[in-house]
């Protein structure tokens, strides 16, 4: 089968405008289109009356606004936050100050793995290390709402304290990101690790963080699994050919990459190269590092 994900690229959301998605729940896009947040972060609002908020987003006044308007009328209880980036998590302080609601999440940015000596933390301009939950959630627990229960799923890797929230009286799963992450803020054995556990759930239809709702979500898992298995199988046959640095690989197994995106990937391929050096498959002088040359055990 070919490798490649089958996303789903149609994105019906205008900017700053509500609209129904699925039984119970409403969503509403921010306008920050670009080459990580593909059309904008998609914001969440569950219930009727006394409602809950998933992911209210970037530090933009005109999507709180949007947001808070959507639910004039209603009462906002809750705030569930996914992960800290800085296009879901800084608006949950303007948010729970209009309404007083409580902030929920796996806990603050924090990374994957302690740093190497002489690395930096590279992806500090979109965290938002500032953020705080009221209420700190842990694997598998359930939180109750009028007409609603949202199950938190832990789910590491695009961050270390990525969470996505089952909404149980719809049967769906609500912002779950399948961008993976970069050390040392996520981790690839975490990442798969949590394909792994999605691929042993049942809902049907997931609730992106950005674009589409994915349907059939179960195979889409699988396919995500064997993208990641594919592309490390590319890593791999580079690293066949001789020495490598990570520059170089990218160039090999990224064909036709949007230049906007080609730090992202060299930070992906770094998350499979610390994985595959873990294992044993692939070594390097001293700690992994994105500026380190690579090769076969």
């Amino acid at each position: 089968m070919n490798d490649d994900i089958p996303f789903d690229k149609s994105f019906a959301l205008t900017p700053n405008q509500v609209q129904d998605v699925a039984p119970g729940v409403r969503a509403i896009a921010a306008d920050n289109p670009g080459p990580f947040t593909f059309k904008g972060t998609v914001s969440y609002i569950i219930g009727r009356d006394q409602v809950a908020i998933i992911d209210p987003g970037p530090d933009d006044a005109s999507h709180v606004a949007a947001l808070l308007e959507a639910v004039r009328g209603e009462t906002v209880t809750h705030i569930f936050v996914t992960h800290t980036h800085r296009d879901h998590s800084p608006a949950a302080a303007m948010v729970k100050a209009a309404t007083g609601a409580i902030v929920l999440a796996q806990g603050p940015h924090r990374l994957a793995r302690p740093l190497h000596t002489s690395e930096v933390r590279r992806l500090d301009a979109s965290a938002d290390l500032g953020f705080r939950p009221d209420v700190a959630l842990v694997d598998g627990e359930t939180v109750h709402g009028q007409g609603w229960t949202l199950e938190a799923v832990t789910t590491p890797g695009h961050t270390a304290n990525h969470m996505a929230f089952a909404f149980k009286e719809a049967n769906l799963l609500m912002a779950w990101s399948t961008t993976i992450g970069a050390p040392p803020d996520g981790a690839m054995t975490d990442y798969m690790a949590s394909l792994h556990k999605l691929a042993r759930r049942s809902e049907p239809l997931y609730l992106s963080g950005h674009g589409a709702p994915v349907r059939d979500a179960p195979r889409y898992v699988q396919y995500l699994i064997r993208h990641r298995q594919a592309r490390e199988g590319s890593i791999l046959h580079r690293l066949a050919k001789g020495e490598a640095d990570i520059p170089t690989i990218v160039r090999a197994v990224y064909i036709g990459l949007d230049p906007r995106l080609a730090g992202a990937a060299a930070l992906s391929v770094f998350a499979h190269l610390e994985e595959l050096v873990a294992r044993g498959a692939v070594i390097t002088e001293g700690s992994p590092s994105i500026a380190g040359r690579y090769r076969l055990a």
